[in-house]
C-alpha cells in the first residue's frame, strides 16, 4: 500500500465557488488533482486530506463533496481544518461519510498496517498579534495533539507504520522546532502531513526534516495540485 496526501481541497460541488480568484494555480485545479489521483492511486493505496475539505456550513450540504471525494480511487482519511465549518462533531461526521473514508480528529485510526493520527494544530505563537486566546487554543491542540499520539502508541504493533495529520504547520517560518515537533519525536512517528499555506508569496518549504522525521506541505496550489507521495518504510 502506497500513501499520498493533498490538503486545501475547498470543494463546493452543489454550490461552486470560485477558486481562480486567488489566483492561477487554482485555475482547472480539481481537474488536476483528479488526473493526478487516477495516475497515482490504486485501489489498496491510501490519501490524506490534511483539512479545508468543502466550503460547506453544515454537515448535511457537504455531503456532495464527501461523496466526490469517495469517488476518487483508494481510502481516504480526513482531518479537519480552520474552514470546515460542518464538522461539528467526530461522531456525527463518522456516521455521513461513504464506505472506504476515515475521519482523525484527536485520536488513532488504524489502514491495515497504517496508523493515522492528528489534530487540527494552531497559528505559531510567533506570528504577529498572537493573543491570549491564541496561546489558550495552541496549549489545547498540543493536549489534543498527545492524546492522538496515546492512542496511537497503545494501537501500534511491530510493522505498522504512522503518520500524524494537521492542518496548521507544526512549525513557524523558519521551519523552528516547537512544542508539536517535539511531541511527533517523542512519540517516534514516521512522518507528518500538513496544509493550510497558501500562495506563490508564502515562505515555505515542500519536505523538511526535524529529528529523522519528514515533514510534508500538502497544500493543493503549492504541490501543483498533484498529490505528493509519503515516503514510509
Amino acid at each position: 500500500m502506497k500513501v499520498f496526501a493533498i490538503s486545501d481541497l475547498h470543494l463546493s460541488i452543489n454550490n461552486p465557488k470560485p477558486m481562480d480568484i486567488f489566483g492561477e494555480r487554482w485555475d482547472n485545479y480539481l481537474e488536476k488533482i483528479s488526473e493526478s489521483w487516477e495516475n497515482c492511486v490504486s485501489e489498496d493505496d491510501t490519501v490524506l486530506i490534511a483539512g479545508d475539505i468543502s466550503w460547506a456550513m453544515t454537515l448535511e450540504s457537504a455531503v456532495p463533496d464527501l461523496r466526490y471525494i469517495a469517488g476518487l480511487k483508494g481510502n481516504k482519511v480526513i482531518l479537519r481544518g480552520n474552514h470546515d465549518y460542518w464538522w461539528k462533531s467526530i461522531s456525527g461526521v463518522r456516521a455521513m461519510l461513504p464506505a472506504g473514508m476515515f475521519a482523525v480528529q484527536n485520536d488513532c485510526v488504524r489502514v491495515d498496517d497504517l496508523l493515522l493520527c492528528g489534530s487540527r494544530g494552531w497559528l505559531s505563537p510567533d506570528v504577529k498579534q498572537f493573543t491570549a486566546e491564541d496561546k489558550k487554543i495552541y496549549d489545547r491542540e498540543l493536549i489534543r495533539t498527545r492524546m492522538s499520539l496515546d492512542a496511537m502508541r497503545a494501537e501500534r504493533r511491530d510493522g505498522d507504520r504512522v503518520v500524524a495529520m494537521m492542518h496548521y504547520p507544526p512549525f513557524n517560518s523558519r521551519l523552528e522546532r516547537s512544542p508539536f515537533t517535539e511531541l511527533f519525536t517523542e512519540y517516534e512517528v514516521d512522518a507528518v502531513v500538513y496544509g493550510h499555506l497558501h500562495g506563490k508569496d508564502c515562505r515555505v518549504s515542500r519536505e523538511t526534516v526535524i529529528d529523522g522525521i519528514k515533514y510534508y506541505l500538502t497544500s493543493c496550489d503549492l504541490v501543483d495540485n498533484r498529490l505528493v507521495e509519503i515516503e514510509l518504510q
